[in-house]
């Protein structure tokens, strides 16, 4: 009997290792096959070839034609990369302080403001409402400011993850920075958030994500192809792309459009990539900050 306990428990990490790798499988091997498609020909896809993880006829016609207009490509860049990392932190900061004083036992209307916050959750203004309310009495449709200012509170959601993890500090922690004279504001930034690295990582990249993938801001305030945001951009020039191909195809006669011959399929995934590809590569730094800034605010509290 204890051999066959052995047994089992030494069988166990193999399965747990094994089950975790085809896991990770079923993420990698998708992001593979899309890059790889990324780099075959127009004529290996339309030929019914299917995709594979290896590139077919390898060709950059796809990223010759995201980047034919590189001046809209790279404005788009500015544009998407300015109000990401710009309303990412406005917006970790105003959360991180709202959830720190809604944290604090001392503050007396901190459940009827928590019950206001977490209602937020639930309903909404809906499209309409909040369009009329941002180009009729804010003025800020088709303005950079657009994509700051309506999320710079941050969310309640990502507000009550910060106040459970706030709750987790030591209120003597506080009291005797109080007791030293220092001030609320003191606190928060000098002592608050050094020791909160993991939930602001954490927080902070969730929401650099969904401003970099939101692609809705622009296409129901923006009308100047100055302020597109990249996403907004790249499926426009998929539309084009679509359009002009089956107008080179519908034509008659001798008359003949570049268009005809220039990638569809193959830009979709060239534009994948394209759009996916700095938050791929910023993720590895944030990856070892999600179990300790979201498990621990999500127990304790």
């Amino acid at each position: 009997m204890e051999t066959r306990k052995v047994e089992r428990k030494s069988l166990f990490p193999v399965f747990l290792h094994l089950f975790f790798i085809l896991m990770s499988a079923c993420f990698v091997l998708p992001l593979i096959v899309v890059i790889s498609a990324s780099f075959t020909s127009e004529e290996w896809l339309n030929a019914g070839h299917g995709l594979s993880l290896i590139p077919h006829d390898f060709t950059w016609a796809a990223y010759q034609a995201v980047f034919s207009n590189a001046e809209r490509i790279v404005r788009a860049y500015g544009v998407t990369i300015a109000q990401a990392f710009l309303g990412t932190a406005i917006s970790c900061v105003i959360a991180g302080m709202a959830a720190y004083a809604l944290s604090r036992s001392n503050f007396q209307f901190r459940k009827p403001i928590t019950a206001i916050i977490f209602f937020t959750m639930l309903f909404s203004a809906g499209m309409i409402p909040t369009y009329i309310v941002y180009s009729k009495y804010y003025g800020i449709s088709n303005t950079f400011w657009i994509y700051i200012l309506p999320g710079m509170a941050g969310g309640a959601w990502y507000t009550m993850v910060f106040r459970t993890f706030f709750k987790s500090l030591p209120e003597s922690l506080f009291e005797s920075a109080h007791l030293d004279g220092a001030s609320e504001l003191t606190i928060f930034f000098r002592i608050v958030v050094p020791l909160s690295t993991p939930v602001f990582a954490s927080v902070g990249f969730m929401i650099l994500v969904a401003k970099w993938n939101d692609y809705t801001t622009s296409m129901i305030y923006i009308r100047e192809e100055d302020l597109y945001t990249l996403q907004y951009l790249l499926q426009r020039m998929m539309d084009e792309a679509k359009f002009l191909k089956s107008l080179a195809q519908s034509v008659m006669g001798n008359i003949t459009l570049n268009a005809q011959n220039a990638p569809s399929e193959t830009l979709r995934y060239a534009m994948c990539v394209v759009a996916a590809g700095p938050m791929l590569l910023i993720f590895p730094f944030f990856q070892k900050y999600f179990s300790q800034g979201l498990t621990i605010g999500a127990v304790k509290g």
